[in-house]
């Protein structure tokens, strides 16, 4: 089925982000799986490309463009192309609206332009040892001493953490107000006090460098404070629609790759005197999965036409979010099988998929607390 939300100028886009991963990603993405991190200079030829922060005003060296379409289309050709290394996406569209939106013309000066050419890459630490999905029990501290806060506390599971230079931190300003005490601060990782982990070890999504990050009684000016004191919990979960929403996009584009990568095999594999696919077992599954992701595609794109015209409520982002996860589960795990004792080596891309695909109904909240947004939203 045709997609029709885009535009001519998109699909110049389209051409340039494919064009890009082709020259500058996919030939070292192997690498950095094995190093487990992505080069800074990647980074900054991302910049350079204009790939990073393109909703930042001109002014910064943005191109002042709110159009979920372009981060969509650069989640999409990233998963085509098998990559999931580079965290453009958490920099660009997870993170950086708290500075565009809620940030200070102070604030937008001195850190936009650098988010703009990549040097200086964004990280958000929200999820601490305790608690989880809930916003309301912060455990790190942020104690007033006059012109500065003194933050104690830790975080993890922080995407970009190695290489970040700047990482918000959900903190407790006033622990006795619980979720209307919660303020956001932006950190830079170089103070002292703060120890970013080593790269944790992961299940999939190796090249991503994910780590704890620590801060024992560090010193953060006031003046980096993202929106106003005790707005944190508040800030946090408005952005998260933007995360799930990214999550969608990029499940149903890996299990489109998937199943592409799945139909060229059943193709070109032969098992008694004739190619697999010809199975009635095999087509009957490429057929299901082809209309489900179809379907899925069409809810996404639907999703993301109403986010761009402000009519996207948080019940429907739920429903995109979970709904779309466990498809790319089912799917991904069914091209896996249909891939035989080949789907299980990691040379071949459904595998790297398969070890990948696991993280996505667990962050940006798990499916569980989808379901449970979706069920209050229909008054239970």
């Amino acid at each position: 089925m045709k997609r029709t939300i885009f535009t001519p100028e998109h699909d110049h886009f389209r051409e340039s982000v494919r064009g890009f991963i082709e020259r500058e990603i996919r030939p070292h993405h192997d690498q950095w799986i094995a190093d487990g991190i992505v080069p800074r200079d990647a980074w900054l030829k991302a910049g350079v490309q204009g790939l990073l922060c393109m909703a930042a005003p001109e002014e910064f060296g943005g191109a002042g463009v709110e159009d979920f379409r372009y981060p969509m289309i650069l989640a999409e050709e990233l998963h085509r192309a098998n990559c999931t290394g580079p965290g453009f996406g958490i920099h660009s569209t997870i993170v950086a609206p708290y500075i565009l939106k809620y940030g200070t013309d102070e604030q937008r000066g001195r850190w936009v332009p650098g988010m703009v050419s990549g040097e200086t890459i964004l990280a958000v630490g929200m999820t601490e040892p305790g608690a989880g999905s809930d916003l309301s029990s912060v455990q790190t501290t942020a104690v007033d001493a006059g012109d500065h806060y003194v933050v104690t506390g830790s975080k993890s599971f922080v995407s970009n953490a190695v290489s970040a230079d700047l990482i918000l931190i959900s903190c407790a300003t006033d622990p006795e107000k619980k979720a209307f005490g919660v303020s956001v601060l932006a950190v830079d990782p170089r103070t002292p006090g703060v120890t970013v982990g080593t790269p944790l070890a992961k299940v999939g999504w190796h090249a991503q460098d994910t780590a704890e990050v620590f801060l024992d009684e560090v010193s953060v000016p006031k003046e980096n404070m993202i929106g106003k004191p005790g707005q944190g919990a508040f800030l946090m979960a408005r952005e998260l629609d933007q995360e799930r929403l990214l999550i969608s996009v990029g499940a149903v584009a890996s299990a489109r790759a998937a199943l592409d990568w799945t139909i060229d095999y059943c193709k070109e594999r032969h098992a008694f005197g004739q190619p697999i696919g010809k199975f009635q077992n095999s087509r009957f599954a490429l057929a299901e999965m082809e209309t489900e992701l179809t379907i899925a595609q069409t809810f996404v794109d639907r999703c993301v036409t109403e986010w761009n015209e402000g009519g996207l409520k948080a019940p429907e982002v739920a429903m995109a979010k979970w709904w779309t996860t466990a498809l790319q589960q089912r799917v991904i795990d069914r091209c896996v099988q249909l891939h035989g004792g080949y789907g299980y080596m990691t040379e071949y891309p459904i595998a790297q998929a398969w070890l990948d695909m696991r993280w996505t109904p667990i962050g940006g909240g798990t499916n569980e607390i989808m379901k449970e947004l979706i069920g209050r939203s229909m008054g239970f």
